[in-house]
């Protein structure tokens, strides 16, 4: 790597840190000279480990341009393809709502199980609190009627302002809870709404039934993926790319370093 040595630690100059940053993204690759195809897609995802969607839509949705900026022109109908009909992807809250490869899908059991602790925002701790027979007849809805939108629940519920600033029905809040904790999956979406289903209705067996990796053996795989993605990082990027608490975070990240997963250098002009 040419590394040279600063205070003890192997060290990158700024150019270099900056070329590994956009390899590590994708960017070094060709661009493929034919018609790009889900194989194309699929090393997109591979390269950056997820993909945040967003309902921004100036030139396109967001979600859209990461793999146009690293391949070129593509179908965008592919990416949907990718995860509502072929069931390669996933939405889940990776990084904000992402869509994420289906391989992954274990490694978020521990933000599912911590669904009412706090660690989601407010409305959906309290309406898991405090209407937990609301929340119940919401998931029976999805049971007997999913997919299903928001809007076609029997009782969508009233409208009200949450600690995000968006005036979201209850039924909207419910379902974001229920989404959070893994009790409901999205199966696809129509005109970017979402339509909910039950996981074993949605996520592949071989995802759903996987064996559960402890909340530290997931951390450190989460970790280690960002880290790959990344390139050259400091620990508060690792830890917010799968949005992982800091303290949290930094012991796994100690263990991968003494694992010899990672490698701790200095970067010229970083403190």
């Amino acid at each position: 790597m040419g590394l040279s040595r600063r205070a003890g630690l192997d060290s990158l100059s700024l150019p270099r840190a900056r070329r590994i940053a956009l390899a590590a993204q994708g960017f070094a690759d060709p661009v493929p000279r034919g018609r790009v195809d889900r194989r194309h897609l699929r090393r997109v995802f591979d390269r950056v480990g997820v993909i945040q969607i967003d309902s921004v839509n100036v030139v396109s949705r967001s979600h859209y341009v990461p793999p146009y900026s690293r391949l070129g022109p593509y179908g965008q109908a592919s990416i949907d393809e990718m995860a509502y009909r072929h069931r390669e992807l996933f939405e889940y809250w990776g990084h904000e709502a992402s869509l994420i490869p289906m391989a992954m899908y274990p490694l978020f059991r521990w933000r599912m199980r911590r669904a009412t602790t706090g660690e989601t925002w407010g409305g959906m701790v309290r309406i898991a609190r405090d209407r937990p027979e609301y929340v119940r007849a919401v998931l029976e809805d999805v049971r007997r009627n999913g997919p299903i939108a928001i809007r076609d629940l029997h009782d969508p519920g009233e409208r009200r302002g949450t600690s995000w600033g968006w005036n979201w029905k209850a039924g909207k809040i419910a379902m974001e809870y229920l989404f959070w904790s893994g009790q409901v999956a999205a199966a696809t979406r129509i005109r970017f709404e979402r339509r909910y289903d039950l996981p074993e209705r949605v996520i592949p067996p071989e995802a759903l039934n996987a064996p559960e990796p402890t909340t530290e053996e997931a951390h450190r795989r989460l970790l280690e993926i960002a880290a790959r993605s990344l390139g050259v990082s400091t620990a508060a990027d690792l830890a917010d790319y799968f949005r992982i608490k800091v303290p949290e975070a930094r012991p796994r990240i100690q263990e991968l370093v003494e694992d010899g997963h990672l490698v701790a250098v200095a970067v010229d002009g970083w403190r």
